[in-house]
């Protein structure tokens, strides 16, 4: 776009609170969980990771976004959001955590495509699931200080009580402040297409009667030897590891850009070696 001539503002939010091990709003924090692997505060585990990704798109030779806001840094914007939701009636609340009702959204799953009564919460062994949902889903604005989040670490108050806000609220109230509503291009992975994306278009529409973005792009899966790049399957390589195997970041990159954004990639170090400088 910048090449083309077109003046282009860029924001990459960071998600330092609220996201779950499950993509559906279930199981433990992943930051409280990063920081009792490593022993770490929080902010310990938020300012390594959030460096090392900086410094990681420097390698690569990757434009670092205009703007790069905290979803932490957000939590007034948030809360306006769906204290404008409440007075539309689109969500309930439960001990739990305040919820948007998918129901009341009636074109809830236009993005994916998927129907509604086919959209099940995908099961792990750390799920925990909040028996008064009223579908499987509806997903959490805001998780108050109860159960399993009765300790959590990160907390704010709010008109619902003491707590924290729900990952996709936190990307509608960020994208709207920097960027308006609607805004030109929304991307990010495949993955996050049917729940993450979907539920964003929901609130966002929801709260203020026009679409969220204006196009959607999804890059597809990086996979490593066949399978899916993933920490859980122990199936995963840093930008570190693959210069310790002599392979320079940017034939990394030129080995990337060489794929469809829409198209799986299959990463191998043979295959990568051929790019080597």
């Amino acid at each position: 776009l910048i090449m083309d001539g077109y003046k282009v503002k860029h924001v990459m939010n960071i998600t330092d609170v609220g996201h779950l091990t499950s993509d559906a709003d279930e199981g433990a924090d992943k930051l409280e969980q990063g920081a009792q692997r490593e022993h770490k505060t929080i902010q310990e585990i938020i300012d390594f990771y959030t460096q090392a990704f900086l410094t990681d798109l420097n390698h690569l030779n990757i434009l670092k976004a205009d703007k790069i806001p905290f979803a932490s840094k957000h939590i007034p914007e948030i809360i306006k959001i769906i204290k404008i939701l409440e007075q539309k009636g689109f969500i309930y609340n439960t001990p739990e955590a305040i919820y948007f009702d998918v129901s009341k959204f009636p074109d809830y799953t236009k993005l994916s495509g998927q129907k509604l009564e086919d959209k099940l919460t995908g099961a792990r062994l750390e799920v925990i699931k909040d028996s008064n949902k009223k579908h499987p889903a509806d997903f959490a604005l805001w998780f108050k200080l109860f159960g399993k989040f009765v300790n959590h670490t990160m907390r704010w108050p709010s008109p619902w009580g003491e707590g924290f806000p729900g990952w996709h609220i936190e990307c509608s109230a960020m994208s709207r402040k920097y960027l308006g509503q609607p805004f030109d291009i929304h991307a990010s992975g495949i993955d996050h297409l049917p729940v993450h994306h979907t539920n964003e278009i929901a609130q966002s529409e929801g709260a203020f009667d026009v679409p969220l973005a204006n196009y959607w792009m999804h890059g597809e899966h990086l996979l490593i030897n066949e399978g899916k790049m993933a920490k859980s399957e122990g199936n995963f390589f840093t930008l570190s590891d693959i210069s310790k195997k002599k392979i320079n970041p940017l034939s990394l990159r030129l080995l990337v850009i060489g794929a469809h954004y829409r198209s799986k990639l299959n990463f191998t170090f043979s295959a990568s070696s051929l790019f080597s400088v």
